[in-house]
């Protein structure tokens, strides 16, 4: 053996250690337990499959070639057939087509306000706990506020000053998410003030680095984490909130497609037709556990606690 070989494998040796104890940082670890979560990724397919449903439902109901907007009332409350897989509605509706279609509501009401609360309530939240005193206690004060207004009523009083004739899915978006910013405003505060008394903070700060660059830098990235785990788990409730106010008439109006808005209907006929209000609930059910399954094992994998 060459003396170029054996010097290259003794580098090669040291490298191996020196890459072994390099140390693992939150994310990688998280990321390392969700690979092999049965239950994460799981969740991730069904949430997958739902976002597919919402971005492409043509993909999903042209198997069977009904539109969703196309009604006959000869064949109102038909059963389930070869040609209507999920059966009709009280309006001869095909329930498959408007089931799949009725995904893109839920999916972009979910989303979208579990992303605007955590953005919201997280800067509220990263300033209130890094300047404490008179910042934090007026955003605190603020947020106490919106935490008197019971959330369920709070939206149906925001949606019915809209008024019926404008609620859409962004009006149920900003309804939900004007209520859920304190909730993550107070996780992101308690998570800022335990991480700014932090020795790294410290020596930023001793290196002459400005509040954002310390806010932004090395505090956020230390202090998401619990932010990112409660809007997880938000997006099933957010699903669920939405087709409860569709449901109770408050929500999205025809002509839009909503699961609750389609068990709302259904309701009145169930003893004669049942498959227009099991098939949109089954939905909801799978999509809200979906969410949920995704919101547990992103939990369980970014709380050091629970290692």
């Amino acid at each position: 053996m060459s003396n170029a070989t054996v010097a290259e494998s003794a580098k090669d040796k040291d490298a191996k250690p020196e890459k072994a104890r390099r140390p693992a940082s939150l994310w990688s670890d998280a990321w390392h337990d969700l690979r092999r979560n049965k239950v994460f990724i799981l969740g991730s397919i069904l949430v997958l499959i739902l976002i597919l449903m919402a971005a492409f439902p043509s993909l999903f109901s042209s198997v069977n070639a009904y539109d969703p907007s196309t009604c006959d009332l000869s064949n109102a409350r038909e059963g389930i057939t070869s040609k209507h897989w999920f059966g009709t509605d009280n309006l001869g509706c095909d329930t498959y087509s408007r089931v799949i279609y009725g995904a893109r509501v839920s999916v972009i009401v979910g989303i979208a306000t579990s992303l605007i609360s955590a953005i919201v309530g997280g800067g509220l939240g990263l300033l209130a706990g890094y300047y404490s005193r008179w910042v934090d206690v007026l955003l605190s004060r603020i947020a106490e506020i919106f935490f008197a207004i019971p959330s369920v009523l709070g939206a149906l009083l925001f949606l019915s000053v809209a008024g019926r004739e404008n609620a859409g899915a962004w009006i149920v978006v900003l309804s939900l998410a004007v209520l859920a910013w304190p909730l993550i405003l107070r996780i992101m505060r308690a998570a800022v003030i335990s991480a700014k008394n932090q020795d790294y903070v410290t020596a930023a700060r001793a290196l002459g680095a400005g509040p954002g660059r310390i806010m932004v830098r090395h505090i956020l990235p230390n202090a998401i984490a619990p932010v990112i785990v409660t809007a997880t788990l938000n997006l099933g409730v957010f699903i669920a909130a939405e087709a409860g106010l569709s449901f109770l008439g408050v929500g999205v109006q025809p002509p839009a497609i909503s699961w609750g808005l389609m068990i709302g209907d259904a309701r009145r006929r169930f003893l004669e037709a049942p498959e227009p209000l099991i098939f949109p609930a089954l939905f909801l059910s799978i999509t809200v556990l979906a969410f949920v399954m995704l919101g547990d094992a992103v939990r369980d994998a970014l709380d050091p606690k629970l290692r």
